[in-house]
């Protein structure tokens, strides 16, 4: 298989993703990390910091791209050539919100698959929701993400008053 993009909001890039990037690498020839622009999603970085930050975890390997999308993720299937959507499962609890979006997808594109990853043990109940919270509470999440990450959040929590 050619190309497949990994779409998410990765606010911020964790672990449990940088896990599904490098085994996605191992799998395809090219893999881009599509950031998505959410509007409905109010992030603590914003599109430009989070492509920075997903860029500096995966500068090691060279078929990974890092990019921002704004729009439909079929339409970046389409102008980036490829042919998967990646996506990551954690428990049975992601699986029918990832089922109705891949049918949806499927629908707008017949030619768009949708392939799940599931992270490594470690990381399946693994959240950039709970990075963040954790991290406003003063906890220890050096083992959940990149030390360059933990070290932007703690810098923007600090700015915002919740760390």
């Amino acid at each position: 298989m050619a190309r497949a993009l990994y779409p998410g909001t990765f606010d911020p890039i964790t672990n449990g993703h940088l896990d599904i990037i490098h085994r996605a690498s191992q799998l395809f020839e090219a893999v881009d990390v599509v950031i998505a622009v959410n509007v409905r999603k109010a992030s603590l970085f914003s599109v430009e910091e989070r492509v920075e930050m997903a860029r500096e975890c995966t500068r090691n390997l060279p078929n990974v791209e890092v990019l921002s999308h704004a729009g439909l993720m079929v339409d970046c299937l389409r102008k980036r050539n490829a042919q998967v959507l990646l996506r990551g499962l954690r428990a049975v609890s992601d699986f029918e919100y990832e089922f109705q979006m891949a049918l949806m997808n499927k629908k707008l594109d017949a030619r768009c698959e949708t392939m799940y990853l599931m992270p490594s043990e470690k990381y399946t109940y693994l959240a950039s929701s709970l990075v963040r919270e954790l991290a406003a509470l003063g906890g220890d999440i050096s083992e959940f993400v990149p030390s360059g990450v933990e070290v932007r959040l703690r810098d923007r929590l600090k700015e915002t008053g919740n760390g």
